[in-house]
Parts: C-alpha cells; sequence; structure tokens
C-alpha cells in the first residue's frame, strides 16, 4: 500500500467508482467538485443539488447523531469508492542513489582517479624496464614475482574507496530510514474524534472515511475535508490554503466547507467527512506537485491539454521539487536547520581542508623537484624516450603520496560521527520520552541557558481538583457537606456546570481498582464535574435533558475572553445564560451574588474588593486556580443582540467560587534544581492569576524567598517594555528579563514577546539559547520563535506539536532536563572525537610530508593511510559517538554559541601527544633498524617488497592511536580516562576489534598493505610504546592550561556569522505557522501552493504595474492568532480552482501592508 504511487490511487478508485456509484447518492467526483467551493457558492450549490446537509448525510448513508455504524464490510466499501485518507509518500532514494551521492566526494574522486592511473601503469611494461640508464636505485631488491604484484596498490585503494562509500551510503540510508519511522510514528500517534454507532471514539487520522461524523475543536488540524453541521463559534484559519490571516467564521448557513489543513482556532462542532486522501484540498495539490514520480509526467502532459497558462506556473515547480534542493528549501523553511555545531563544523571542516590541500600540494612539488634535480642534474642522467613510462611511474607514485596526505588531513568521519552520535541520541531519547522531530534540536538543548515553561501540565500533574469552594456567603477549606448547600443553589451550581462546559469533558471510572477516576477532555471543567460528584451530584441526567444540539449560543473559552459561557432556552420561551471563567475577570461582570438561602443580593464593587482580599487572594497564594460560576437570565422579547458581548457578558449573578488545586508533580522541584545547577534559568509563563503563579513558583522552586527577583502580570510587562508610543523596545525588555522568573496572567502574545525579547538581547556576553514549552495553539508563536521548542504530546493541540521541534511524550518537565543531557552529550561526543581525529591528522600529515621529503617515500603507505584514516576513524566515531550521559553533564554551565569547539584544554592534548607519537615515529623511522638490527626500509627501489622496518612503524603508530582512543574519551582534563568505560560496550568492542584487525592485517596483509609478519617481541615493543600513550596523557593532564597562553582555540562561530540572512528577515516570518512540518507531504504543498500564489502575483502585478511589496509580503505567508495580528490581512482570498485554472482571476497584490506596532 505505502508505495502505490496516485496514478494508480487515481485509477483505481475512478474504476471502482463506476461499478459502485449507485450504493451511495453520491459519486466522489461530485463531491469533489463540491468541495472546490468556497462560502455562499457552496451554500447556493448545497440547496440546489441536495438541499441541505442532512440530505448529503442521508445520501452518504450516515446519521449527524449517531454517526457511522463502523461494522468493518462498510467501512471497507466507503474506502473502496472514495479512497482512503492517506497521501503516499514520496518515494525514498534508493540505496544506489546514495552511493552514487557518496562518491560525489572530491576526495575520493582524486583516489580513484590515482588508483586507476596506478592500476592503467602496473599493467604497462614499458621497453625501457631493465635499461639500466633509466633511474637511480631502480634496480635494487627488484624480482619478477614482485613486478607482478605492482597492480595490488591501486586495487587495495579501490577497495577502500568501495568501503568507505558504502560505508557512508548505508549511514544515510539508515537516517532517512529512522527518519520515515519517526513521522509514521508521529502520523499513527495522530488521532482524531469521530462518532461511530452513537460512541464518540478517537481513531487514527488514516482510519477516517467519507461519511464519518467527526468532531473538530480548538486547536485541530483538520485531517479531511467535510461540512460543516453544528456547532459553536467555530473560527478557522485558512491561512495554509488561501494565504488569508484572517479567521474564518464557519456556519451552516454562510460558509460550511472545513478544508483538510486547516487549523480550527476557535470553538467547536461537528463535521460529516466528503473527501479524504488524494481527494481532499490537501490532497489534490499535493497531487499537482507530483508525489509519485511517474504521475508527474501524465499530469505535465495534462495540465498543458488544459491550460497553457497553469501549465506554466507549474513547470518550476517541477524543477524546484527535485532531490537535493528540496532539502535547500528546507533549510530556508524552517530557520533553525543549519545548527550552532553544524555552523562551527562546517567552518572548522574548511579550514582542515585548506591546510591539508597545501600541505599536500607541497609534498608532491618536493618530491618531484627532488627526483628530477637527482636524476637529472646531480647524476646527468639523459631523458632517455623509452625511460619515459618508468619516470611517469614514479610520478605517479609521488602524486598518490600526495593524495594520501590530503585524504589524511581531512577529517572524512567529521560527519558520520555527527550523523551517528545525534541519530544514537534521538533513538535514546525516545526512551527518555523526548519524541525528536528536528534533529538539531536535540544539540542545541545542550547549550540552552534559559527555559521558559508552562505552568498547567508540564510542572503541574494537569490532575485538577476542587479543595475549597464559597459558596452562599461561607467560605469552606474543603469539600462542604452537600446538605450544607441550599437546594436552590444547587440545582444551579449543577447546571450550571454540567451545561457550560464541552461535552466530550467527562469523567470515567478508573481503570484499575483503587486507582483515580480517569478524566476526559479539559481538565479545568473535569475537575468542576469532579467537584459536583463529590456534592453526590450526577451531572448526566442534566446533558441527557438539554443535548448539545438544543444549546442555544455558546461563546467559547479563547485566551481573550478567559471565560466559557452558554445560552439556554427555558421552557418559558426566555433565555438563561450561564458563566464561568478567571475569578477576578467574571466578578467584574457581577452584579448579584447568592446569599445563603439562595436569593440573589447586591453585589457592589467594595463587596468584589472585600471578596478578592477574602476569598480569592488567600486562594490563589495557597497554589489554587480561582474559577467564578454564574449566570444571567434575559427576556425573550425582545431577543438579545447576541453579538455584542459587551452587554451579554454582564450583570451576571455569581453562584459560587471555586479553588483549583493543580499539584506540582513530584519530580519537578528536583529537576529544576538540576537546571539551576547546570547555568540554566527557568521562567513560569501562566495565564494563572499571580498570586496562584508565585505560590507554584516557590513550590517547584523557580523562586526561592529573599532572593532578588520579579514577578510581573502581563499587563504589568507590557507597560514596562514599551515606550510612550506603544512600542517594544530592547532595552527595556533588557532591563527586565534578566530577574524575571514569573510572568502571570500573559498572553500568547506576551510569551512570544518575551522569548524574543530574550533571544535578540545583547545585554550578556553570550546570547541567550531559549528553550520553550507549550500546549495550547496559542504558543505555536513562542515555539516557532524559541531555539528549541518542546510541544505537550498529551495535552498539545496539533497546532503546537507542529510548532515545535521536541514532542515530551509523557508531558513532564523531568524530561526537559533528560534532552538537555543528551544535547550536552552529542556536543561532548563530537569534541571527543575531534580530539581523537585531529591527533591523528597532525601526526598522519607530518609523518607523511616530512618522510616524503627526506626519503622520497612516506612510511606510511596510501593504504596504511587509508586503514588509519577512513576505516579507524570510523569505528572511533561509533565508540565515541555512542557514549552515554552521565549526571555530571548538568554539573557545568552552557558552552553557549561562541564557544570555540576545540577548547585550550582539548588543543593542548591534541599538540601533546602529537608531540610524544611525533617524537616515537621519527626515532624509529631514522635509528629503528638500528635498534631492532632489522634492514633499514629507507631508500627503497620502486616496487621492493615490504620492509619489517616500515612495518614497525606502521603498527606502532596504530597501537599508539589506540591508546590514544582511550584518552580521548575525556575531554575537561579529567584524571581518569577508564571511568565508566564499561558502560559502553560499543566502545569496548570497538577498540578490542580494530586491535583483531590490524594483527591480521600485520601477519597476513603482506605486499597489499605493505606489511611483513613481525616477531612476537618486536609485537611486544609497539603495544608498549602505544601503553606509553596513557601513561603520556597523566602527564599532559598536569600541565595547568592557564599557562598556555599561546594556544588558539579553534571552531569558533564569530558574531557575524552567527546570523543567517534569513533571520534578518525574520520579523515577517515570525508568526509563520508551525504548518510547515507535520507531513513531508504536506512541507510540498504548502510551499507550493505558497509558490502558485506568488507566481500568479507576480504576473498579475506586473501587468497592473502595482508595487509588488504585497506579493513578496505573501511569500512568507504571515499567518497568525486574530489577537497577535491586526491589520496583517492579506489581500486576495483566492479560491483554489481559480488559481490553479486562470492566473489572471487574482486581484493585483496590494502595496505594503501596514503593520500595527507591537505585531511581532
Amino acid at each position: 500500500m505505502g508505495d502505490m504511487t496516485n496514478s494508480d490511487f487515481y485509477s483505481k478508485n475512478q474504476r471502482n467508482e463506476s461499478s459502485h456509484g449507485g450504493e451511495f447518492g453520491c459519486t466522489m467526483e461530485e463531491l469533489r467538485s463540491l468541495m472546490e467551493l468556497r462560502g455562499t457558492e457552496a451554500v447556493v450549490k448545497i440547496k440546489e443539488t441536495y438541499g441541505d446537509t442532512d440530505t448529503i448525510c442521508r445520501r452518504l448513508k450516515t446519521s449527524p447523531v449517531e454517526g457511522l455504524p463502523g461494522t468493518a464490510p462498510d467501512l471497507e466499501k466507503r474506502k473502496q469508492i472514495f479512497g482512503q485518507n492517506f497521501i503516499p509518500p514520496k518515494k525514498p532514494k534508493t540505496f544506489l542513489q546514495l552511493v552514487w551521492e557518496a562518491l560525489q566526494d572530491v576526495t575520493l574522486i582524486i583516489l580513484e582517479i590515482a588508483a586507476i592511473i596506478s592500476l592503467g601503469l602496473s599493467f604497462y611494461h614499458p621497453p625501457g624496464e631493465n635499461n639500466e640508464g633509466c633511474a637511480t636505485a631502480q634496480a635494487g631488491a627488484e624480482d619478477e614475482g614482485e613486478a607482478e604484484a605492482g597492480w595490488i596498490e591501486g586495487a587495495a585503494i579501490l577497495l577502500s574507496v568501495i568501503c568507505v562509500v558504502l560505508v557512508t551510503a548505508f549511514n544515510d540510508w539508515s537516517k532517512e530510514k529512522q527518519f520515515r519511522g519517526l513521522q509514521s510514528r508521529i502520523e499513527q500517534e495522530q488521532k482524531f474524534t469521530v462518532v461511530r454507532a452513537g460512541q464518540v471514539v478517537q481513531i487514527p487520522v488514516a482510519e477516517i472515511v467519507v461519511g464519518d461524523i467527526a468532531q473538530v475543536k480548538y486547536g485541530d488540524l483538520l485531517p479531511a475535508d467535510g461540512l460543516f453541521i453544528q456547532g459553536n463559534d467555530l473560527k478557522i484559519d485558512e491561512s495554509s490554503l488561501t494565504g488569508e490571516s484572517d479567521q474564518v467564521r464557519k456556519s451552516v448557513d454562510k460558509d460550511p466547507m472545513l478544508l483538510s489543513g486547516t487549523h480550527v482556532m476557535e470553538g467547536s462542532g461537528r463535521m460529516v467527512v466528503t473527501a479524504v486522501g488524494v481527494n481532499s484540498q490537501t490532497g489534490i495539490i499535493f497531487t499537482l506537485l507530483g508525489a509519485g514520480g511517474e504521475e508527474e509526467e501524465k499530469k505535465d502532459k495534462k495540465a498543458k491539454q488544459q491550460d497553457g497558462a497553469a501549465a506554466m506556473e507549474m513547470q518550476p515547480l517541477k524543477s524546484a521539487e527535485g532531490g537535493d534542493t528540496d532539502d535547500k528549501k528546507k533549510a530556508n523553511m524552517h530557520k533553525k536547520e543549519k545548527s550552532v555545531l553544524q555552523g562551527k563544523l562546517t567552518k572548522l571542516a574548511v579550514q582542515i581542508g585548506k591546510a591539508g590541500l597545501v600541505m599536500s600540494a607541497i609534498t608532491v612539488i618536493i618530491l618531484v623537484l627532488y627526483f628530477t634535480v637527482d636524476t637529472f642534474v646531480v647524476n646527468k642522467k639523459p631523458w632517455l624516450p623509452e625511460c619515459t613510462p618508468v619516470y611517469v611511474q614514479y610520478f605517479v607514485k609521488f602524486f598518490i603520496i600526495g593524495v594520501t596526505v590530503l585524504v589524511v588531513a581531512v577529517p572524512e568521519g567529521l560527519p558520520l560521527a555527527v550523523t551517528i552520535s545525534l541519530a544514537y541520541s534521538v533513538k535514546k531519547m525516545m526512551k527518555d520520552n523526548n519524541l525528536v522531530r528536528h534533529l538539531d534540536a536535540c544539540e542545541t538543548m545542550g547549550n540552552a541557558t534559559a527555559i521558559c515553561s508552562d505552568k498547567t501540565g508540564t510542572l503541574t500533574t494537569n490532575r485538577m481538583t476542587v479543595v475549597q469552594a464559597y459558596v452562599g456567603d461561607v467560605h469552606y477549606k474543603e469539600i462542604p457537606d452537600p446538605s450544607s448547600i441550599n437546594a436552590k443553589t444547587m440545582e444551579l451550581l449543577v447546571s450550571a456546570i454540567a451545561i457550560n462546559s464541552a461535552y466530550t469533558t467527562k469523567i470515567l471510572p478508573p481503570e484499575k481498582e483503587g486507582a483515580l477516576p480517569r478524566q476526559v477532555g479539559n481538565k479545568t471543567e473535569c475537575g468542576l464535574l469532579g467537584f459536583m460528584l463529590d456534592l453526590k451530584q450526577d451531572y448526566e441526567p442534566v446533558r441527557s435533558q438539554m443535548p448539545e444540539e438544543k444549546l442555544y449560543k455558546v461563546y467559547t473559552f479563547n485566551s481573550v475572553r478567559k471565560s466559557m459561557s452558554t445560552v439556554i432556552k427555558l421552557p418559558d420561551e426566555s433565555f438563561r445564560m450561564y458563566s464561568k471563567g478567571a475569578s477576578e475577570i467574571v466578578l467584574k461582570k457581577c452584579c448579584k451574588i447568592l446569599n445563603g438561602a439562595g436569593e440573589a443580593r447586591v453585589f457592589r464593587p467594595r463587596d468584589r474588593d472585600e471578596m478578592v482580599k477574602k476569598v480569592i487572594e488567600p486562594m490563589a497564594c495557597d497554589g489554587l486556580r480561582t474559577i467564578c460560576v454564574a449566570y444571567r437570565d434575559l427576556p425573550s422579547s425582545p431577543e438579545p443582540d447576541w453579538d455584542n458581548e459587551n452587554d451579554i457578558l454582564n450583570e451576571l449573578t455569581c453562584i459560587c467560587v471555586v479553588g483549583i488545586e493543580d499539584p506540582v508533580r513530584p519530580e519537578v522541584p528536583e529537576a529544576i534544581r538540576k537546571c539551576q545547577r547546570a547555568g540554566i534559568t527557568v521562567r513560569m509563563v501562566t495565564g494563572d492569576n499571580i498570586n496562584t503563579a508565585r505560590a507554584i513558583a516557590i513550590k517547584c522552586g523557580i523562586i526561592h524567598p529573599g532572593e532578588d527577583f520579579l514577578c510581573l502580570e502581563g499587563k504589568e510587562f507590557n507597560r514596562r517594555i514599551r515606550n510612550e508610543k506603544g512600542e517594544i523596545e530592547q532595552e527595556r525588555i533588557d532591563k527586565i528579563w534578566p530577574k524575571l522568573r514569573v510572568l502571570a496572567r500573559s498572553s500568547p502574545t506576551d510569551k512570544h514577546t518575551l522569548v524574543k525579547g530574550i533571544i535578540d538581547s545583547t545585554h550578556t556576553e553570550q546570547r541567550q539559547v531559549v528553550a520553550v514549552t507549550g500546549d495550547g495553539t496559542n504558543d505555536g508563536p513562542a515555539l516557532k520563535k524559541a531555539d528549541v521548542g518542546f510541544a505537550m504530546g498529551i495535552a498539545g493541540t496539533d497546532v503546537a506539536k507542529e510548532a515545535s521541534d521536541i514532542i515530551l511524550t509523557d508531558d513532564n518537565f523531568s524530561s526537559i532536563v533528560k534532552a538537555v543531557m543528551w544535547g550536552r552529550n552529542v556536543y561532548d561526543s563530537i569534541s571527543k572525537f575531534l580530539q581523537f581525529q585531529l591527533t591523528v591528522n597532525v601526526v598522519a600529515v607530518i609523518v607523511a610530508f616530512t618522510g616524503a621529503c627526506i626519503t622520497q617515500d612516506s612510511p606510511l603507505k596510501a593504504v596504511q593511510m587509508l586503514w588509519v584514516n577512513l576505516i579507524m576513524d570510523t569505528f572511533a566515531s561509533l565508540a565515541l559517538a555512542t557514549e552515554p550521559p552521565t549526571e555530571t553533564l548538568l554539573l557545568r554551565k552552557p558552552y553557549g554559541r561562541n564557544k570555540p569547539l576545540i577548547s585550550r584544554t582539548m588543543m593542548k592534548n591534541i599538540l601533546g601527544h602529537a608531540v610524544y607519537q611525533l617524537t616515537l615515529i621519527f626515532t624509529l623511522l631514522f635509528v629503528g633498524e638500528k635498534m631492532f638490527q632489522i634492514d633499514s626500509g629507507r631508500n627503497a627501489p620502486l616496487h621492493s617488497p615490504p620492509s619489517e622496518h616500515y612495518t614497525i612503524i606502521f603498527n606502532t603508530f596504530v597501537m599508539m592511536q589506540l591508546f590514544n582512543e582511550i584518552n580521548a574519551r575525556k575531554i575537561h582534563g579529567e584524571r581518569n580516562v577508564f571511568d565508566g568505560i564499561f558502560r559502553n560496550p560499543i566502545f569496548c568492542t570497538i577498540v578490542l576489534g580494530t586491535f583483531a584487525i590490524q594483527i591480521v592485517i600485520v601477519q597476513f596483509g603482506g605486499k597489499p598493505f605493505s606489511c611483513s609478519p613481525l616477531q612476537l617481541d618486536q609485537w611486544m615493543w609497539c603495544i608498549f610504546i602505544g601503553l606509553g600513550e596513557l601513561v603520556w596523557g597523566q602527564v599532559i593532564a598536569t600541565i595547568p592550561t592557564s599557562r598556555l597562553k599561546f594556544l588558539k582555540e579553534a571552531g569558533r562561530l564569530t558574531q557575524k556569522e552567527e546570523i543567517p540572512e534569513e533571520e534578518l528577515n525574520e520579523d515577517v516570518e515570525e508568526i509563520d505557522h508551525a504548518e510547515r512540518e507535520l507531513r513531508r507531504g504536506q512541507i510540498l504543498w504548502f510551499r507550493g501552493l505558497n509558490r502558485i500564489q506568488t507566481q500568479i502575483e507576480v504576473v498579475n502585478t506586473f501587468k497592473s504595474g502595482a508595487s509588488f511589496q504585497g506579493a513578496l509580503r505573501r511569500q512568507s505567508s504571515v499567518t497568525s492568532q486574530s489577537q497577535d495580528v491586526a491589520s496583517l490581512s492579506s489581500p486576495s482570498r483566492v479560491s483554489l480552482s481559480n488559481a490553479l485554472s486562470s492566473p489572471t482571476s487574482l486581484p493585483p497584490a496590494a502595496a505594503g501592508h501596514p503593520r500595527r506596532e507591537g505585531v511581532p
């Protein structure tokens, strides 16, 4: 099923349709064309063709109340006729494509060329081969068998290149596979609520079929197209499809069209699903962008016939959607794609590469010059034509030595180490409840200096229980006895709570004996329903008397109102409105209050002030959230103007005020202490009352009594950061944020302003790296702006999850501490690997270079170099990148953005070990033959057999690397390098494995590896010299780094490179909603659609000659909450069908939009 392309989908669906069309009252085509209409057109079309939505439900054999029967054959039939809710993913790259990509590496190409030339020359026996007059020391120890073996070197180089390519390709392949696994896991976790056989059930999005009745609510991402049947106050953000940043209000009589891929920003309701998968609006665009490969050609032809202009618009999309450009786009799309670490690494690799290139060029030049001067000037040999091939062979040998130097200089293992380290961390982080959506977020987390956390659900358990109440003039410190409450008051209270809450909120019996009852739905409402159950009342009968369809009007909760109200029609035709919300907000609108006898008495402002002092503040100081429940009776005639909220939500009668406790999670205080010890400031940003927030912050340990800190409310915060004109000033924010610990009663905009203010601040010497947690739709902008956004896996809305980089699957703050640990571990792993790799590189380059200059032949042969460099490095990167994190990582301060990759201590280690290794290798090179009483390997002729002398040098070199790998496990100058070595089985296996292979190479490698077998005593010496590395490591650790002022650090990012260009024009993309990431497919179609629109607009703009600022502004598709952006509406509402069929149907883009200050 997975790789069926869309064309198969279509043909299959079309075939089925003709045969089954009669079973349902509408065909797929009809529904598809219906969904392409918008607003009034759609209403007219529904009236003309079907009558009303109920008729459509009947034709689709579904009931608006009961939903589908949900039987397997019925669902199967619907899937066959109308398709599945599944968009086939783009085909992954095949293994061969990845191999081909790995072959594009420049150094590998140079090696391949060298190897092929070397091979060719070894098979070519020139006539002058045995001519005495050709070259100096040529015909020494050569015998026939050796000459035949000349091809081995070339072949060995080719073989090692193949190894490298396969390893790289396999890595890419497994990374891609892991990523797809992750995506599919995210997709499987995405569930949606539908009604089947009268039961409300949650099913995976892919299981939704046409005819399902789906319940949509605040924060959902719609999974399929549908028609709105019934609901309250539903507002949708359709900017992902239309580019309109205004929210669209949906109603049965004005605009019933709900489209897949759009976000519910407010309200709730029910819809009947009319199109799924490739037939939904998302799917259609996605197909236009060619999800499957073969699809594209067919579509292309079709498009050309249909409409030349549209086809031209589509052309650029095709070319741009190819393999690699895709990633580049993605990099621009998501501003955090290139992480700090990758920036530093790229820079370092370039520096090393340049140095290597210079060294290798010098090596080749010196070798060639020395040879020509020696042969033709000193020995005055003539250049004989028959000798040319022999000389060429020498030059090729020199060239190969030069390339070897280059290969050794460039740390190929680096990208590998990063990939392995990140992939390993991500896999392990899954176990620690962190689902990482962007690889680099994991390493950025290690540098985090500030965490702005939500309170509810993250720091607290999100299990709300009412513990205090103020009813009938009495403040009860625990749940009151039901008999002590007046019957009239009780009846009002029960109705107010049962009716004025989402009907999806319920309290279910516990799953296990002795467990707590399960809370489903909005947790605050669950707390209130629980309060009713504690008062021995039941809410079910009240709800069944007044089903959701009968509710007259609902004002849903949003972050501006901070209250929710429901209007019902009483039997005598008059109206009653129940209201509940934050107590200080609702009490301001109350003019009466119920007394002990259940009578309403006057409630004056001074009574209110007293109540705040006597009831609400004491509750809040105990860390309770206070909720006020109230009601109001309204006359039937004249019918009130329901849209005039300010008049309706007024003159209320207060029934009661309750204090809801949301206990702090037991593991949070410890986690926060760890963060503070690790140099990370934790700030709490919450919508709660300031006293509640302060009480919880003290319980969590965010603030300690007696410290110098700020707790502000949103209003006060805004007053302090804005100047007289109401503009936000960075200097003002800089005065506040270092001491700010709690921001209460904050709106989403405040949260975003705070995060942006901290990130943009230059107040401290290091730029702050900010992590933010969020669960609500309104947290989207802040999550997007933060360096790392954490979304809640359980309580989080789809919008929040999409804007985030990491999803906390258990909603727990202590998982963030785990993420910090893993992030720091990634950074350290890469530093460990760098320390090891650079020591190898420095030594190998100098040995090859000096050896070549003094003895015309590198003591380390090309194949040996490749073994050391490519294979050992690959394994070393595996060994060092998979070190598990330890608690000690949390004892140091964060590194910050501009800390260099290679610290002074590391530089000291690298140079120190290099000195040791070079001293020993050169000693062996020049006096080794005397020490071991063996033949000297220096000045050996071209094809001479491998000497014991050079084998000892090679073997010693490898032994030193092996033991240095153990030294590299510590980078902060610790003494005990064996600490925790057995916790990492991979490391032990690799060290022992490399050792075993080395024995095989030396004893049995023979000619290909230029090795001759060694005796036991020679082996012992090699190992002994290697062990010296560990002793030498202790010596280096004794030298204080502070004394070595001359050591430079390397691999730091300068301030200027810090901000990529995308970030400079970022304020336009700031609130760019998280539409982007959930599925690769979605990325494609959002991007494609934006591009189509921009192209169309640009064409029109040039036609009309208007300023095309508007078209450019549209590019960033600014989307946002209505309260964030008042006047960023974009000029043209585009119906998709128009946009794709005729590029002239749009009005010209308006010249730049006015922008309200304070909009980020």
